[in-house]
């Protein structure tokens, strides 16, 4: 069973790195494109990365260090812009895994959902809203904007997940592997920095 669980998270690793998927779609279309039945056992989330990370290695050694350097830095002006919102990046950005086909997902905290969507309207910042799981399960607003990135020279998708200004001190809690989830703008320019 180790190995059929191996096989699609190597399988999701490919869909991730060359479609943009999330490990959850990814996970998916694995099962499907190995033609497997949907009741068969899916890979974690840590196991998906292992073979992202080994993927890239083998396949975007030379382009995905410069990918993700524009992505952080593109993370980094997004937080700026909203810092009131206090801004954490979180995903494959802040994880290091993202390509040129990653989104951009902030969570921001802060007491009105609604003061985020005026501030974009302000800034003329077109966006979508939609209702998405947070942190804890429960639903909070997402607000997805297509943002142009220069040292890419494409459109990025960013999310923002506008949370409770309360919900940051459990946003900050390590992974299984004892990693920060996300960070603040100081831990991004620190990344950028590197």
């Amino acid at each position: 069973m180790a190995d059929l669980t191996d096989e699609i998270a190597a399988s999701a690793a490919q869909w991730v790195v060359e479609e943009g998927l999330e490990y959850g779609p990814a996970k998916r279309r694995a099962l499907k494109a190995l033609g497997l039945p949907p009741r068969t056992p899916l890979p974690n989330n840590e196991q998906v990365e292992v073979q992202v990370r080994e993927y890239i290695e083998l396949f975007c050694a030379e382009t995905q260090p410069e990918e993700l350097l524009a992505l952080r830095k593109h993370a980094l002006m997004w937080m700026t812009r909203l810092s009131e919102f206090r801004p954490y990046l979180g995903g494959a950005v802040w994880h290091g895994t993202a390509t040129r086909l990653s989104d951009i997902y902030l969570q921001l905290f802060c007491d009105d959902a609604k003061s985020c969507e005026i501030e974009l309207i302000n800034k003329g910042v077109a966006f979508e809203a939609r209702s998405v799981n947070g942190l804890h399960g429960e639903h909070v607003e997402a607000l997805s904007i297509h943002s142009y990135c220069e040292d890419l020279n494409e459109e990025i998708g960013v999310h923002l997940l506008v949370n409770d200004f309360d919900d940051v001190r459990g946003a900050l809690k390590s992974d299984s592997q004892g990693r920060s989830p996300r960070g603040d703008w100081t831990a991004v320019k620190k990344l950028i920095e590197a």
